[in-house]
């Protein structure tokens, strides 16, 4: 007979008892994950100088001349196909269906794709490093998180590695704490959010700290300093993120087709090359600012707001997200968040070239809220990286009210991302 005290519920477990083992798990991984990305960045970056300063100087041919520029890309797209023709699982799924948060990937995977995500992000496609060093990071934790613990959780390892690359892109842990609460919050789970936020908090940080010891990265742009809102410049704030919403969005709607388009290819070894060439061609039209992820380059643009004209910002602007559509489409692997920056940038000091009362500083911080909020449908991001580039807590409010109409304008319309059969995600 079973007595009562033996069928009794132990006690339950109080909070600080279930987040104390995880917090080496969450450091180590968090550390581990920067360590990654500044690995696969330092690389690309060697190799850019090599393709983009060695080579064309003992070629004794310019570097960013127009012939350079599309023999470039157009060779990238070859190497990068070859990779995803031969490579182990073909250097991960199309990247036109996958978000920047996915189920793991087998670890044979990974070699061929941070192989073709170093080959693009040094051959100058427009495309960031994001998703891939993600999809990377998750994957190693996974596979080996659950070598050292085989009952712990799957999802346990793909927050912390997904926040360690977050807090380790964007140099803080906060970028990593906003978006997992917005996704925790909808979760069931014991304990209270700030409770379920702190592991992965943890490794967003450790990643962080990392990248600020090793590469010391920054976002601020140093534009003109501003003075605090003023009427005007709500209504600037409104319509230039509102403009930023519908050009991003004109961007979703193209991906499905141009995604169309290159499958009727057939074979990465066609879609590939071709699209290196179409995105060396939109480089020769908008120049090489617009080549490559887009981080440095927006910073040239940001030190000299009043150095181009309204129609080349402009141009630019619609050059690079026309990049981002095909890189993204064809089959280059890489992230649309830093891409969607520079575009942002391009627009908001477009505004301010045709319109000096919008001062450079709302211009560029709506401009890339507006482009982000459409490209990535993620509102604590788009407001944090908005944020971030001005280091100026005086943009804020406007920041937010900005986010109202271009959310507005983007909520419940197809996401920047594709189902299986080519169809847009809503």
């Amino acid at each position: 007979m079973t007595t009562e005290a033996s069928t009794a519920p132990g006690p339950e477990q109080t909070p600080a008892r279930r987040l104390l083992p995880l917090v080496v798990p969450a450091a180590v991984v968090g550390v581990a994950a920067a360590l990654v990305l500044l690995g696969v960045s330092l690389v690309a970056e060697r190799l850019q100088d090599v393709l983009w300063e060695t080579l064309p100087d003992a070629l004794d041919v310019g570097r960013y001349s127009v012939l350079w520029m599309i023999v470039m890309l157009t060779a990238t797209g070859v190497a990068v196909g070859l990779v995803v023709w031969k490579a182990p699982g073909h250097a991960g799924p199309d990247p036109a269906t996958v978000g920047l948060v996915d189920a793991p990937l087998p670890p044979r995977v990974l070699p061929g794709l941070l192989l073709a995500t170093v080959l693009a992000l040094a051959g100058g496609v427009s495309l960031g490093p994001e998703n891939p060093i993600t999809a990377a990071n998750i994957a190693l934790a996974y596979w080996l998180g659950r070598k050292a613990a085989p009952n712990s959780p799957a999802a346990l390892w793909m927050m912390l590695a997904a926040a360690g690359t977050i807090g380790a892109l964007f140099g803080t842990p906060v970028a990593a704490a906003l978006i997992f609460s917005e996704v925790l919050a909808g979760q069931p789970g014991p304990g209270a959010l700030w409770d379920r936020l702190l592991p992965p908090l943890l490794a967003g940080g450790m990643g962080a700290l990392t990248m600020t010891l090793l590469a010391h990265p920054s976002f601020d742009l140093s534009l003109p300093d501003y003075t605090g809102p003023r009427w005007g410049d709500l209504l600037s704030a409104l319509v230039v993120a509102s403009v930023g919403a519908v050009a991003g969005m004109a961007a979703v709607y193209a991906l499905p087709y141009a995604h169309g388009a290159f499958s009727r290819l057939g074979h990465p070894m066609l879609a590939i090359p071709v699209g290196g060439l179409l995105l060396g061609l939109l480089g020769a039209l908008g120049g090489h600012l617009t080549l490559f992820k887009g981080l440095d380059e927006v910073k040239v643009l940001a030190a000299d707001p009043d150095g181009w004209s309204a129609g080349r910002f402009a141009l630019m602007a619609v050059v690079k997200l026309a990049a981002l559509v095909l890189a993204a489409s064809c089959g280059f692997r890489g992230g649309r968040i830093f891409p969607a920056v520079f575009a942002g940038v391009a627009l908001g000091l477009c505004a301010h070239a045709l319109v000096p009362q919008v001062h450079p500083t709302v211009g560029v911080v709506c401009g890339v809220l507006g482009v982000l909020l459409a490209v990535t449908r993620q509102g604590w991001i788009s407001l944090f990286t908005a944020a971030v580039l001005v280091s100026d807590p005086a943009v804020l409010p406007l920041l937010v009210l900005a986010s109202v109409p271009a959310w507005l304008l983007v909520t419940g319309r197809p996401q920047m991302q594709l189902h299986d059969d080519g169809t847009p995600i809503r």
